[in-house]
């Protein structure tokens, strides 16, 4: 395996078990530099009163790394509309930059140089404004580069809560909707929707956004205010850094409080047993439908995954431990000394030591979660959705989500784990351990646009847990993440043979599966992101079903409210113009009127 070195003066990767220079929060910032101190060579007529400064980018697993770029910190939406209008008469690209929590290139290329056409906009230095709104039902307003940790912690504070949230909180709510972040919840046998909640993505809960657009009467960009009702907000719920969304307003509901209980020793052939061969309480769906809230991480070589189950309970039960605040297992946030030294070995040329890191993972997360007392805990609700930090493992994910019914859940699961099995023990008899860290499983519900409460809306058209018009008993999502560390030996190969499982199994008939934008796909034996035949192909195709295709049109759309291209990147520039090896998708859709007045395109992005 090999990877393309990076532009002279770019600086090593950051090791997956640390990074040169620890900062709040976990993140690493190198070589900042203040305009003031490189105004020779800052770009020519960029808007005198936006801070701009070079920055080094860099994203969570170390595999999309820059030199020091061209970054601004706009303090309010017309800086951004500014740095738009000025990026548009340079040939200049705008990026909105967040927590860079994410593996997929959406932001920024990889070895992206210095003298690349690009400003990236850093969104958490002053775009991070929350109120709530004086409606019914509750709704809050928040800008993108607040953090999950903030809105939820605000939340609690007014006595609301959310369902369905990523489990890391230095996510920047920008970062989240722009590529339909979610969590793992399905309701329980029995359990109604509360109002103001929902379970599908975070994207699926906008009541109104505000995004800076081409205004073709004026030939400039604003910012303009999309109501959910409004048909092309659709394109923008979920626009994957093909827009620049400037503030939202999402429904929320009234707080409540979660059991949290752990289990370590359901074997994994019972938690995911076929179904109709006595799966029953300790399978996968049988902890569905008791608690609807499950969290699966397996480790690998291991025959005992970790299961995290939270339930709905408004009163502590006697033996459960109060809890007031999230990230209650130390042992994830903080890698302990005998994993790290034997992770070290595995990466530095022992990887037949992989099953014994697995059972350490195992017997670690054991033994914390009886030092911490963590095996029954309960509280507020934010308390158990949160609990990854930056500071935990930097492995690699790739994910993707299988849309199903509930009632064929057990199914998906079993005939994944018996292929994963499969896989892995292929890969070790040829001496070969491409999966170090393991396998995560969440279950979500689809994106409902009902769970919004605004009249005529529409589900997100580019989210990957978009209902199948085709399939109305569809309603499940089973996302499957697999971990392991950058560049580990036989890891691409491995992802590209677990697409083509998905694939091939999950063919539509009772199941079919789509990419999750933040993580890897589209392998090839080189890496991530370079099959054509997915990016043409498997993945428009994915989004081409039923009377109403939302590919074409979405892609359109975002075209025609940007068509000078300013906010792009190389992937998106592959990923949202590609057709089909050797032929043509269904002719696209003619743009909405909105998107139709804007005028053809301009200049390029990044050069």
């Amino acid at each position: 395996m090999t990877r393309e070195r990076h532009p002279a003066g770019a600086l090593p990767r950051r090791s997956v078990l640390g990074a040169p220079v620890a900062l709040a929060g976990g993140w690493t910032v190198i070589g900042r530099e203040p305009r003031a101190a490189a105004a020779s060579a800052a770009p020519p007529g960029f808007p005198s009163s936006v801070e701009l400064y070079r920055e080094i980018y860099e994203n969570w697993d170390g595999e999309v790394r820059t030199d020091a770029l061209w970054t601004c910190a706009p303090r309010d939406s017309a800086e951004v509309v500014a740095v738009a209008d000025w990026a548009r008469s340079r040939g200049f690209a705008v990026r909105a930059r967040g927590a860079r929590h994410g593996w997929a290139p959406l932001t920024v290329a990889d070895g992206t140089p210095a003298s690349a056409k690009v400003v990236l906009a850093d969104t958490t230095r002053y775009l991070t404004a929350m109120r709530m709104e004086s409606s019914s039902p509750a709704a809050v307003r928040v800008q993108p580069g607040a953090t999950m940790d903030a809105l939820l912690a605000f939340l609690e504070r007014h006595g609301f809560g959310l369902t369905s949230v990523p489990v890391v909180g230095a996510l920047t709510v920008g970062g989240v909707l722009a590529v339909d972040g979610h969590g793992s919840a399905v309701p329980a046998r029995g359990e109604r929707r509360m109002p103001g909640h929902g379970y599908g993505s975070l994207s699926n809960l906008v009541v109104s956004l505000k995004a800076v657009v081409w205004d073709g009467a004026t030939r400039s960009y604003v910012e303009r205010v999309f109501e959910r009702s409004h048909p092309d907000c659709k394109a923008f719920l979920t626009h994957l850094g093909r827009s620049f969304v400037t503030e939202v307003t999402l429904r929320v509901g009234e707080n409540y409080r979660l059991r949290c209980v752990n289990h370590l020793d359901v074997p994994a052939t019972e938690l995911f047993a076929p179904p109709g061969r006595g799966t029953g309480a300790r399978s996968l769906a049988g902890y569905l439908d008791r608690a609807g809230r499950v969290v699966v991480s397996w480790f690998p070589f291991t025959t005992h995954p970790w299961v995290q189950v939270w339930s709905v309970t408004p009163r502590r039960p006697p033996l459960s431990r109060p809890v007031t605040s999230p990230y209650n297992y130390p042992f994830v946030n903080a890698v302990p000394r005998a994993v790290s030294d034997l992770a070290e070995r595995v990466l530095k040329g022992e990887p037949a030591l992989t099953p014994a890191l697995g059972q350490l993972q195992y017997t670690v997360t054991a033994a914390g979660l009886t030092a911490g007392l963590a095996w029954d805990m309960w509280g507020w609700s934010k308390n158990f959705l949160l609990f990854v930090k930056p500071t935990a493992v930097r492995g690699t994910l790739g994910s993707h989500a299988i849309l199903t019914s509930r009632g064929s859940v057990q199914r998906v699961v079993a005939e994944f784990a018996a292929f994963y099995r499969r896989l892995l023990e292929d890969y070790r008899a040829r001496g070969l351990f491409p999966v170090n860290i393991g396998v995560e499983m969440r279950i979500s519900g689809l994106d409902d646009p009902a769970e919004a409460g605004v009249p005529h809306a529409e589900p997100p058209a580019l989210s990957a847990i978009r209902p199948r018009e085709e399939h109305p008993d569809w309603d499940t999502a089973v996302w499957f993440d697999v971990a392991t560390f950058a560049e580990t030996p036989g890891s691409h190969s491995f992802y590209r043979d677990l697409e083509d499982f998905y694939h091939r199994t999950y063919d539509g008939s009772y199941a079919a599966p789509r990419v999750e934008w933040s993580k890897r796909w589209a392998h090839t034996d080189e890496g991530a992101w370079r099959d054509p035949a997915v990016l043409g192909g498997r993945i428009p195709e994915s989004f081409l079903q039923g009377p109403h295709p939302t590919w074409d049109w979405a892609v359109g759309t975002l075209d025609g409210y940007d068509p000078h291209r300013v906010f792009t990147t190389p992937l998106l520039d592959t990923l949202l113009r590609a057709g089909p090896p050797g032929g043509s998708r269904r002719a696209r859709p003619g743009l909405s009127a909105a998107a139709r007045h804007s005028p053809p395109a301009g200049p390029s992005g990044p050069g």
